[in-house]
């Protein structure tokens, strides 16, 4: 996925900030309070495990130098800790959890043979998908990002995940099921799948404006035409177009537009249910 000049395989803006490090809105995770002795300890003994140098590991991580500095902070005594998107990073490559490597939960690796579709893994949910609302980039959010829990994808286990709530009606008209608003999407970072853009995908498309200053994440299916890519809404909404991409590297449209991530399923929760009255 390419996001905003970052990378997540690289999602950008508030993706990137996840996964990749990027600062745009909302995509600033924290600092935990936490171990960061016993951190690097989990990390030091998941890399011996995996046969992996701590630069190895940090470059498939997409987080060039974080075990080092990590290294770093641990001999200067610095206890300002590290962040959880690092270490969601870099627990699939370790093959690990993110809560063993911040807290040393119980957690069944994926090196000891169990399946990948039994392991529950935490997924980052980096904002909503509203086709054609564009949106101002923040440069800073501070706020705890909402995580959820699911399996790895079974196709792409190594991949990293992300999920977005749908808003609107861009795909309530989907084959062969729809994508209605309120829905989750749980997602592929796309340059984590090594595939090329497939007719019938289903995508997460960043669009910027403004020289990106302003961003539209919406969610579409592909179609390949002579000289250009479409993007379609599957929609009842016949106010909403495609998103039309031409081959030509150097047509100016006043727009980027970038893949992030390939759509895999989709989650919703019920809202919970009222408490029950007491009937005098």
């Amino acid at each position: 996925m390419a996001l905003m000049t970052v990378e997540i395989g690289q999602l950008t803006g508030e993706v990137n900030g996840h996964l990749t490090g990027c600062t745009a809105a909302r995509t600033r995770s924290g600092y935990r309070a936490m171990d960061v002795v016993a951190v690097l300890a989990r990390i030091e003994e998941r890399l011996k495990a995996e046969g992996l140098s701590a630069d190895a590991a940090s470059r498939a991580a997409g987080t060039p130098d974080a075990i080092r500095n990590l290294r770093r902070t641990v001999k200067n005594g610095d206890r300002k800790g590290v962040t959880m998107a690092t270490l969601g990073k870099l627990a699939p490559v370790l093959k690990t959890t993110v809560g063993y490597l911040a807290e040393g939960e119980e957690s069944r690796l994926l090196s000891e043979g169990i399946s990948h579709a039994r392991q529950a893994i935490s997924i980052p949910v980096v904002g909503t998908l509203a086709a054609g609302v564009f949106r101002e980039v923040v440069e800073h959010d501070d706020a705890e990002p909402e995580y959820i829990f699911d399996e790895p994808d079974p196709e792409f286990p190594n991949a990293r995940l992300v999920a977005f709530t749908v808003e609107g009606d861009s795909l309530n008209e989907l084959k062969p099921r729809p994508i209605l608003s309120g829905d989750r999407l749980i997602c592929v970072d796309f340059d984590d799948t090594g595939l090329p853009l497939i007719e019938g995908m289903v995508v997460v498309l960043q669009r910027t404006r403004d020289g990106g200053l302003t961003r539209e994440w919406s969610a579409k299916q592909v179609e390949i035409h002579t000289g250009r890519t479409e993007y379609h809404p599957r929609s009842s909404n016949k106010n909403l177009k495609p998103i039309v991409v031409p081959d030509n590297p150097h047509a100016d449209t006043g727009e980027q537009v970038e893949v992030l991530a390939l759509v895999r399923r989709t989650s919703y929760a019920l809202p919970k249910a009222p408490a029950p009255s007491r009937r005098k």
